[in-house]
């Protein structure tokens, strides 16, 4: 675990040729809060568009179903707040990072 979700994150916005200032929810998925802030720094990511509703810590790390936890998360709050893209990502094991691009239509 560590800051995976950061080359995760800019290899997603790299590959849509979107940057940060495209994007209007970033949730990363924190085993400690102390990644995230990490991740947040390394990224310089806005604040206001970070773990809205608390991460994993205050939602749930629900084992095997991290994922689709975060991604309806973001598809409700995307909806709910009528705003177009998010993105979700979380360490994987072994200091790797995945990450996933939402857009709403």
């Amino acid at each position: 675990m560590g800051i995976g979700p950061v080359p995760a994150i800019q290899n997603v916005l790299k590959v849509t040729g979107l940057s940060l200032n495209d994007i209007d929810l970033i949730e990363i998925n924190e085993a400690f809060g102390v990644q995230t802030l990490a991740c947040a720094e390394a990224l310089k990511l806005d604040q206001n568009k970070l773990n809205v509703n608390g991460g994993a810590i205050a939602l749930g790390h629900p084992l095997a179903a991290s994922g689709a936890r975060i991604t309806g998360h973001l598809v409700h709050e995307l909806r709910r707040k009528k705003l177009k893209r998010a993105v979700g990502s979380a360490c994987i094991g072994g200091g790797q990072g995945i990450a996933l691009l939402l857009e709403a239509v």
